[in-house]
């Protein structure tokens, strides 16, 4: 009997789940003691620790037996522990460290079993789809395995293949995290704020989506809409003929793990390019597409021998509206202001906070906690520094993380890390203010682009230090080339939408009734070198035709109106 003939279900539903496991209870019973007696140990030996007053020294130890303990349990706290990595509401400092490393990695489940899978969802033997596949699985996780195979038309394809009865085991223990969410939840000492079968319909649904590959293939392939004109970034293609919900057969990528130092070296591939790859990626999928690979782990990114990066496994995405958008634009402006009533708010807004909470005593901990997160320079900013900040003082008050920001945390420290390992140097803003900064000036939505303008900007006055530290970064890229962005920006003062910002720039060069001569001879110093006389005036030039042209096309609707009355 097939995995879909003993249940049905491919989306999460908890009303049905818990309609199908009520009519068997035995089954939910053994798991049950299963899972209470493993958490039972592990919850003896934190008590044990209190009793002989060594939880200090123990922590650490604890942490790894948790994550030994999830990994045991199965598919299911594998995946609950990853999630956790990313839940600094739930979970303190002290064991996120050690969840971060959870890997999915389990033994392999028996070729016999995953071949007469393969023909059972496909209609055709191996033998009959694939002209070679491998004897053996090339890696093996938590929910499925995968085969390097060659199909009779040549191309190499990687075929995934689904554990056996995986859905009833992930359903039963939903149903079963879920009971005990319902009616434990208020004992757990958890600073929740809110319901914590939330918590679990939110992993659920999820965790679903990410086994169904059918619709990881359809991720893939908007993935590779997104990047279609990038030339640096690869996808896998879908082989739809060969695929379904728990079989799927894909490009094989000819590459290596990020992190293998030696093998990148070897192909004579330069760190720093691939870091800058993936951190402009990432930031497009944030900010551009709203769409973004949420697991961008060591295992899903590959340097290519040609200097491309492929991306892989697209169970885990998710979408961001523009609103969000925008809100978390809202959120970095005001933390990088340090206008912390506003950043609460912006917390309240994005769901971290609930609308009735009192958040007059949040703010000053959010100064104490995030004040000098920044350090002082802009260029010392990175994520990890944030989120732990963040985490210590999640614990304490009554956030919590939204799915969809948990993922955006998990993708983005991740991808920091990666970034690091390559480059134990690196500073994620060198890459990221180039790209910002082209954003800022061409952004989708004129609010996108105020919103971020505001960086520069504190109770109306221009932060000198903040721009120069700003262009220093950008002088320090040997690749961004000041006056395209120079030019939009003299295009984006010429036009209406600009009016405030020449204002603003008006009155921070006369501010105090005095001219801010010393401030802009430093800034000169830092981009004469670039700006010479030609090019600024050729910039100037064009900026000026792109604005008239902008104002004569904005001119032609009202025309063409007007004639069409005659």
């Amino acid at each position: 009997m097939s995995q879909s003939q003993q249940f049905q279900m491919r989306t999460y539903d908890p009303d049905a789940i818990a309609r199908y496991y009520r009519r068997r209870p035995w089954r939910v019973l053994w798991r049950a003691l299963q899972v209470a007696w493993m958490l039972s140990l592990f919850a003896l030996g934190l008590q044990s620790d209190r009793w002989f007053r060594r939880e200090t020294q123990s922590l650490p130890q604890r942490a790894i037996q948790l994550r030994k303990l999830l990994t045991k349990l199965g598919p299911t706290f594998i995946k609950v522990g990853q999630a956790l990595s990313t839940r600094p509401d739930l979970v303190r400092q002290d064991f996120l460290d050690e969840l971060t490393k959870l890997q999915d990695q389990l033994p392999p489940f028996s070729n016999a079993i995953a071949f007469g899978i393969i023909e059972q969802e496909l209609g055709l033997t191996p033998e009959e789809i694939y002209s070679f596949i491998s004897p053996d699985p090339v890696a093996a996780a938590s929910l499925g395995q995968v085969y390097r195979a060659r199909l009779y038309s040549g191309e190499e394809v990687a075929v995934k293949v689904q554990r056996p009865n995986l859905v009833p085991v992930i359903t039963c223990d939903l149903f079963i995290m879920r009971w005990a969410a319902k009616w434990g939840g208020r004992f757990l000492p958890l600073n929740l704020g809110h319901d914590l079968t939330l918590i679990v319909d939110e992993f659920g649904g999820k965790l679903f989506e990410e086994i169904d590959y059918l619709n990881e293939g359809r991720n893939a392939e908007l993935f590779a809409a997104n990047f279609q004109d990038d030339p640096r970034v690869k996808v896998p293609k879908i082989y739809w003929s060969y695929s379904t919900t728990t079989v799927l057969t894909l490009e094989w990528i000819n590459g290596f793990k990020l992190t293998d130092i030696d093998r990148v070296q070897q192909a004579n591939l330069s760190t720093d390019t691939l870091i800058e790859i993936g951190v402009t990626a990432g930031l497009q999928q944030l900010l551009e597409f709203g769409f973004f690979h949420a697991d961008p782990h060591p295992g899903n990114l590959f340097a290519m021998p040609d200097g491309r990066m492929a991306y892989i496994d697209f169970g885990m995405m998710d979408q961001l509206d523009q609103t969000t958008k925008e809100t978390l634009v809202d959120a970095v402006v005001h933390l990088i202001n340090q206008d912390y009533d506003r950043l609460a708010e912006a917390f309240v807004r994005l769901g971290f906070l609930t609308p009735e909470t009192d958040i007059r005593p949040i703010i000053p901990a959010l100064e104490s906690v995030l004040g000098d997160a920044l350090g002082a320079k802009v260029r010392d900013f990175n994520f990890k520094t944030i989120t732990d900040r963040f985490s210590e003082l999640m614990y304490e008050y009554p956030f919590r993380v939204p799915a969809k920001f948990a993922l955006i945390i998990r993708s983005l420290v991740t991808q920091e890390g990666l970034a690091l390992s390559l480059n134990p140097n690196f500073k994620i803003v060198d890459i990221a203010y180039p790209y910002v900064a082209k954003r800022l000036l061409k952004g989708e939505t004129p609010a996108l682009r105020r919103r971020l303008l505001e960086v520069l900007f504190r109770d109306g006055k221009l932060q000198w230090q903040r721009l120069e530290n700003l262009l220093a970064i950008a002088r320090s890229d040997d690749q961004f080339d000041l006056l395209p962005t120079a030019g939009l920006g003299l295009q984006y003062l010429m036009s209406e939408e600009g009016q405030y910002l020449r204002r603003q720039i008006l009155l921070a060069l006369t501010e105090d009734n005095q001219l801010q001569t010393a401030e802009v001879q430093k800034l000169w110093d830092l981009v004469k070198d670039e700006l010479t006389p030609s090019r600024v005036l050729g910039a100037a030039w064009d900026a000026l035709l792109a604005t008239s042209m902008e104002r004569a096309a904005a001119l032609i609707p009202p025309v063409a109106a007007i004639a069409a009355n005659f």
